[in-house]
């Protein structure tokens, strides 16, 4: 029998009548995704008046007495996976790879399995740091799930350490490609903001206005526009549909170039948070299935650079976008 960690009540008010089930838990209970209130209901541990539910997708009852049984979370300790990692460079101390988009970095809640770590356990056969923890050995940062690019992941706690105390210091370089939409103004800039979690969304993360606020945390992008693409329709003579970013992070916040691209008026291609309804001109331009053939956001970590934990010696690395971001700026080169 499964453990109980809590079981939260809540009677739901005249308001909250109608509402789909798993969207109201995930704003009562803000600690809570979505996804994770659907799977909960989906397993009958949500109970209306003492009966289970089981569809998430139900209506929410007015004055209904409404029990949640959280259950103790599952401890999964990853296990070597023998898939293909695009390796850059590899010693005792470290390992550098070329992640392809659509991977997860680690285990987390529906990626459970497949993951980076996955493959780098069968790969590295045991030789990572333990400081991450069971599920995360090795790894000193991330990328998105659909961001592609370079990573370096720690075999020693010593090298981990060290690079922790590099991307801590700011002192690690690192530089993305983005396809955006329209281009940002100025043309080049530095951006430093707050970020915090969206107050609307749980999964977004947001540029915190009030300038007096201490919320979220500060993250600082430095950018600038390699290229332009067309022509935007009934717009200024010189306003571009779409560009070429190259940022450069002083910090690593999650999603930080993603919300200070859409910040700036130009999210990023492909985006499904932060670009959503922004692209119809060119899905409908002439090739423009390439571009609706594009599912993921349009984002390439190009560079990274560090001190070798043990040598000293500066380590460099650059790949080239992946071929779906290739064929997507050829179609932009057409426009």
């Amino acid at each position: 029998m499964t453990e109980i960690a809590e079981t939260r009540t809540e009677t739901a008010p005249d308001e909250a009548a109608g509402e789909r089930l798993d969207r109201w838990m995930a704003a009562i209970w803000s600690d809570l995704s979505r996804s994770r209130c659907k799977a909960l209901v989906e397993a009958g541990r949500l109970f209306l008046d003492d009966a289970p539910l089981t569809d998430p997708s139900a209506k929410v009852r007015a004055g209904g007495v409404y029990r949640l049984d959280v259950p103790v979370p599952e401890t999964a300790t990853p296990k070597p996976e023998a898939i293909p990692l695009d390796v850059l460079y590899e010693d005792d101390q470290l390992i550098v790879v070329n992640k392809a988009a659509g991977m997860t970095v680690h285990p987390a809640a529906g990626a459970w399995t497949g993951t980076l770590v996955h493959a780098l356990l069968h790969h590295c056969a045991g030789s990572l740091s333990g400081i991450g923890g069971v599920e995360r050995p090795g790894i000193v940062h991330r990328l998105d799930k659909d961001t592609s690019g370079v990573m370096v992941v720690a075999k020693t706690d010593a090298a981990h350490q060290s690079l922790q105390k590099q991307f801590a210091d700011h002192t690690v370089e690192r530089a993305y490609l983005a396809f955006v939409r329209g281009a940002p103004i100025p043309r080049a800039g530095r951006l430093e903001t707050r970020l915090a979690r969206s107050s609307h969304d749980r999964k977004k993360f947001a540029v915190v206005r009030d300038p007096d606020s201490t919320a979220g945390k500060i993250a600082v992008t430095n950018y600038r526009t390699l290229a332009t693409y067309g022509q935007e329709p009934r717009a200024a003579i010189g306003a571009p549909m779409a560009a070429l970013v190259e940022c450069r992070l002083e910090t690593g916040r999650t999603h930080q170039i993603r919300v200070h691209m859409a910040h700036l008026g130009c999210p990023i291609l492909g985006d499904p948070l932060y670009g959503r309804g922004r692209s119809t001109p060119l899905a409908t331009a002439e090739n423009g299935k390439v571009f609706r053939d594009f599912r993921r956001q349009a984002l390439h970590a190009a560079v990274l650079g560090f001190d070798h934990p043990a040598t000293g010696e500066r380590l460099r690395f650059e790949t080239e976008t992946p071929k779906d971001m290739q064929r997507l700026q050829g179609f932009l080169e057409r426009l």
